[in-house]
């Protein structure tokens, strides 16, 4: 089942912080992601793309959540667009379900699981 547009982006229950499913998980600013993403570390972890970038799916990733950030960098839920929202809900999906399974990143740096979230925006280091 998919969720609809307002409960990605608006209050959850599971995040009373920040009151934001996208910005509570998506942790690092445009500016970190984007020196992250231009690391060798960001470039060879996660499955690769079929169409022969040779780019990760996680790589792509980041370079969406970038744009997304720099349009809404107070990660305000009254300024994302309708055209952020498929790729919002991908990258809550896809954090929540590895942090849920992953304990790994949260304690090495080095593992396949803590650069594979922060290539999607996710520092599991500063949680």
């Amino acid at each position: 089942m998919v969720k609809d547009n307002d409960t990605v982006i608006k209050f959850e229950v599971m995040f009373p912080v920040s009151g934001v499913e996208f910005g509570e998980l998506v942790n690092m600013t445009a500016d970190e992601l984007e020196a992250w993403l231009k690391g060798e570390d960001s470039q060879s972890s996660g499955w690769t793309k079929d169409d022969g970038s040779g780019e990760s799916v996680g790589h792509e990733s980041g370079r969406k959540i970038i744009e997304i950030l720099k349009k809404n960098p107070t990660k305000d839920p009254e300024k994302y667009d309708e055209d952020d929202i498929p790729h919002m809900r991908k990258v809550v999906s896809y954090n929540k379900r590895h942090l849920a399974q992953e304990e790994t990143a949260k304690k090495n740096t080095d593992s396949k699981s803590y650069k594979s979230l922060k290539n999607w925006g996710h520092d599991a280091q500063k949680t």
